[in-house]
């Protein structure tokens, strides 16, 4: 059965959240042969959010933090901030997060506990690296005037430390479902088939 909702403890999940993906903006960014978007640790903030608290609170917990990044907390790895950064490169992908975090949520959550690590990794991975890319990728040709394959051809530059990031917040995800099962929704058992005839 599952927990009653909890307001009080839905508020502290997305409270917390948007200060733990701004701790990882602590770990420096770089960017690769001069690629305008930088690579950061921050995306394995995204892929958690979703992964632990669901599409509804993780959005909400992501939304949090890119509304305190547009005030001008420099939250952004290399204490980026403001509104102006939103309009270069990397607008594509911090556009994305939110939606990465509700594809994430809602795999991973609406197949409920208990959690399946192999299941969360392909979820994560569609949301955390599909999506974002389809987003971020074609916003970054346009923002830094690249061609398109010129900015695939770069992304790509990404592509293992994401995968790395995935597995990452797959076992991290693992961990706290297990230690809190309380997060994951119940699966309700199957419905058994009616009968295929009337007894006579």
């Amino acid at each position: 059965m599952n927990p009653s909702p909890s307001p009080v403890r839905d508020l502290a999940l997305v409270a917390t959240f948007p200060g733990f993906i701004a701790a990882l903006g602590l770990v420096p960014a770089f960017s690769p042969f001069g690629f305008p978007v930088p690579i950061t640790v921050q995306s394995l903030g995204i892929m958690l959010a979703g992964a632990v608290l669901g599409a509804r609170r993780g959005v909400a917990a992501v939304l949090l933090f890119l509304f305190l990044v547009a005030l001008g907390l420099p939250l952004l790895s290399g204490g980026r901030g403001g509104l102006g950064v939103f309009a270069g490169p990397s607008v594509g992908y911090l556009i994305g997060f939110p939606i990465a975090a509700l594809v994430i949520g809602a795999l991973i959550f609406r197949r409920g506990a208990p959690y399946h690590t192999g299941y969360g990794l392909v979820a994560i991975v569609l949301g955390g690296i599909v999506v974002l890319y389809a987003i971020g990728v074609p916003a970054t040709a346009w923002r830094a005037d690249l061609s398109l394959p010129a900015a695939m051809s770069g992304s790509a530059l990404f592509l293992v430390g994401d995968l790395a990031k995935a597995v990452i917040a797959t076992v991290v995800a693992g961990s706290v479902h297990r230690a809190y099962p309380g997060l994951l929704p119940q699966r309700r058992p199957a419905r058994e088939p009616a009968s295929a005839t009337a007894a006579s």
